[in-house]
């Protein structure tokens, strides 16, 4: 049988049949009615392993009702860390950084990497050659800053990511465009010269906004939290054979 995995993010939900290691397509949903979509991607097979990763916390009676739609849940969310805990990820990591560092961790092994998820914030996590989580950082994502600017300033127009992007800019919107961007850009350069041992590894929304604009090497893995919940589902698969 085959394995949903769900990942419940800060703006969209993003699901996928997989079989072993294997994603399937991918499906994305935007809107409130999140557990009503997860309901029509099991009216038609109900999967052996759903794993779903939330940023949400989903409550008991949710959780009663998913476990009759599947042969086995395994929730991540706040008051959901044992998948965090037994892989020796600390258990105050968000889930989609766990599952991301599960599967940094099979693709890398044995090199290190350092995960930057490019969403709602930009995340970076550093993963030793031995598979050790040696910590991480968090600010504000591309969106989110071009938004805190507007938000918290008088005079500033709300500006959208733009798809060229001068050095410095010759206008107020330039200008911020520029500011954001630039400020991103040398961030990320800033831990490559920081850790330069580490294979550097973007994934979600603008990851490959930011990939394009990149000198160095530098691996892009768009579906990296739903890699790992596949490597979640596979290892209960497994054990439980």
């Amino acid at each position: 049988m085959s394995n949903l995995l769900v990942e419940i993010g800060n703006t969209a939900l993003k699901a996928a049949w997989s079989e072993g290691m294997t994603l399937g397509k991918t499906f994305r949903y935007q809107g409130e009615k999140m557990f009503e979509f997860i309901d029509s991607l099991v009216t038609k097979e109900k999967p052996s392993v759903m794993v779903i990763s939330s940023i949400i916390d989903i409550s008991h009676l949710e959780e009663e009702r998913l476990q009759g739609k599947c042969g086995r849940l395994i929730l991540l969310d706040r008051n959901h860390t044992y998948t965090a805990v037994s892989n020796n990820i600390p258990e105050y990591i968000t889930p989609d950084r766990v599952a991301s560092v599960i599967a940094a961790r099979y693709l890398f092994k044995g090199t290190g990497s350092m995960v930057f998820d490019f969403g709602t914030t930009l995340s970076v996590d550093l993963i030793g050659p031995e598979g050790i989580y040696e910590g991480g950082n968090i600010s504000p994502g591309c969106r989110t800053r071009f938004k805190a600017l507007n938000r918290y300033s008088r005079t500033l127009p709300l500006v959208d990511t733009p798809s060229t992007v001068n050095p410095t800019g010759d206008s107020l919107v330039s200008s911020i465009e520029s500011g954001v961007i630039g400020g991103i850009m040398f961030e990320i350069q800033g831990y490559l010269s920081q850790f330069p041992e580490k294979t550097p590894v973007f994934t979600g929304g603008d990851a490959l906004y930011f990939a394009k604009r990149m000198k160095n090497s530098i691996f892009v893995v768009c579906n990296l939290v739903l890699m790992g919940l596949a490597i979640i589902a596979d290892n209960y698969a497994e054990r439980n054979d």
